[in-house]
């Protein structure tokens, strides 16, 4: 019998473990969403006047904006993330 128990709980906490994985990741990823929107309406994936890359740099531009949001996401970014993650853990330890 306690051989189940203690089988049960570590069941529990992987299951813990793989949520929380989880949510930092939507969190993340949610976090870079928002970066890549306001890096776009900040104009940085806009083609320069003075540069003209054609029509490569117009079609691939929004690939680097959510490349460079992505590595800013990842390495902490504005601090949206914690706050996403933490507030989804709250709301996934109330249910």
């Amino acid at each position: 019998m306690n051989a189940l128990t203690d089988a049960s709980r570590v069941t529990a906490q992987t299951q813990q473990i793989h949520t929380t994985v989880a949510l930092r990741e939507a969190a993340t990823k949610l976090e870079a969403t928002f970066l890549a929107e306001m890096l776009n309406a900040a104009g940085l994936g806009n083609a320069r006047q003075s540069f003209d890359g054609g029509t490569g740099e117009d079609q691939f531009g929004s690939f680097l904006v959510r490349a460079q949001a992505d590595q800013i996401a990842r390495a902490g970014g504005i601090g949206l993330a914690e706050t996403l993650f933490r507030s989804l853990s709250e709301t996934q330890n109330d249910v």
